[in-house]
């Protein structure tokens, strides 16, 4: 399985973004599929989580009620949409697919996770 990060980009503060992950090589509904981030310097950190039934996790508190996260299983993919920009969602961000063949659904950990893409970055500038 194969999972593609896209729609990074340089955006004001204030500004939206939306990036997609589409999977590839298995059927989406095997997998919890994660957004994380990092930013330079730090720790790569959970942001949301959505499972096969649709429920998202927020693991981030400054993004609740700024992103939110969907899928849709007919096109394989699912979306981060960043509304409301700030300087320090500036990262890479990366999807990751945890396979509920192996137990585990979403979850905040980074060895939790089973896939990983190529990161996406995502550049909140003035």
């Amino acid at each position: 399985v194969q999972l593609q990060a896209s729609g990074g980009g340089l955006v004001q503060p204030g500004g939206s973004l939306s990036l997609s992950c589409t999977v590839s090589g298995s059927a989406l509904d095997r997998y919890a599929i994660g957004w994380f981030r990092q930013a330079p310097g730090k720790e790569r950190e959970a942001v949301l989580c959505i499972e096969s039934s649709d429920a998202a996790t927020y693991y981030l508190d400054s993004v609740k009620g700024r992103f939110t996260i969907s899928r849709d299983a007919a096109k394989n993919s699912v979306y981060l949409q960043m509304n409301s920009l700030q300087l320090e969602d500036t990262a890479v961000y990366y999807c990751a697919g945890s396979d509920y063949g192996f137990g585990i659904g979403c979850t905040r950990a980074v060895y939790g996770m089973s896939y990983w893409g190529a990161g996406t970055l995502v550049t909140v500038s003035s």
